[in-house]
């Protein structure tokens, strides 16, 4: 699942209280599903507003995105990090891609009868601002060969979790460096439109250890054999001109109580 330095090219996969419901009462189910085990850890993803195509996916990212919990949030059992499986889903006529976590909830509840809540936790989270001598980022144009010919839309992530490089908003961007493992960031620049970034830094090996930066695709990528030396937070502020600032926030986790390993038959 991981490779060193190299990045890899990732499609974008579009209550809070001690205890919530697992299902919303306005839910929508897949119409058709296939869910399999898989010995072979693929991990090839496809959403649309169709459904889902899962290949070699861990059951942890499929927990992520069921709920939208970033990975190192989901406490359960050791297994659900390395079990994956091929789901293959089927939304109803008119169905829409924002509808798809709610169906997979429900789909997790059917085939793997798991049930699990929600928990807010208080956490040291950051903000994203521009730091005392601005930004250092160029703005996007259509024009641009940023992606080296690869869609403007394209975003490129290390395989270890520690770097990006693609046009993106600020948003996005602070959304991305909440999945380091570090805390929740947001964007706090005031910047608007998207800027070219490219940003790598040193990858901590004890967030590595748990599980922290993960990645969700498997797709090759653009080798980066040195690595780079700054921690996240120096690497923001040398290649960007941004900042992080540290902040108080809460952050939701996934608590399962129960989720069996081997799904009912399709």
């Amino acid at each position: 699942m991981r490779n060193g330095g190299a990045f890899f090219f990732a499609a974008s996969l579009h209550v809070t209280a001690a205890a919530c419901i697992l299902l919303a009462q306005d839910r929508v189910a897949f119409e058709v599903a296939s869910v399999k085990p898989n010995s072979e850890c693929a991990l090839e993803t496809a959403v649309s507003p169709g459904g889902v195509a899962l290949k070699g996916v861990p059951m942890k990212v499929i927990l992520m995105q069921a709920f939208k919990v970033d990975v190192e949030r989901i406490n359960g059992p050791s297994w659900i990090e390395t079990a994956c499986f091929d789901v293959f889903a089927k939304l109803p006529q008119g169905g829409k891609t924002e509808q798809i976590p709610l169906a997979l909830q429900i789909l997790l509840a059917d085939r793997f009868k798991l049930n699990a809540y929600k928990e807010s936790r208080a956490a040291i989270g950051y903000a994203l601002v521009v730091d005392k001598n601005g930004p250092k980022m160029k703005e996007s144009t259509e024009s641009s060969n940023f992606m080296r010919g690869r869609a403007p839309s394209a975003l490129a992530l290390r395989r270890d979790g520690a770097g990006v490089k693609g046009a993106m908003t600020m948003e996005l961007l602070a959304k991305t460096l909440s999945r380091a493992g570090y805390g929740p960031v947001e964007d706090a620049t005031g910047l608007n439109g998207k800027y070219e970034v490219e940003l790598s830094w040193a990858s901590d090996a004890a967030l590595r250890s748990t599980g922290g930066a993960p990645t969700v695709d498997g797709a090759p990528g653009i080798s980066d054999a040195s690595g780079p030396a700054a921690d996240l937070f120096a690497a923001v502020r040398q290649s960007l001109g941004l900042r992080l600032d540290t902040r108080k926030a809460t952050v939701d986790f996934l608590v399962i109580e129960r989720i069996e390993r081997i799904p009912t038959e399709n």
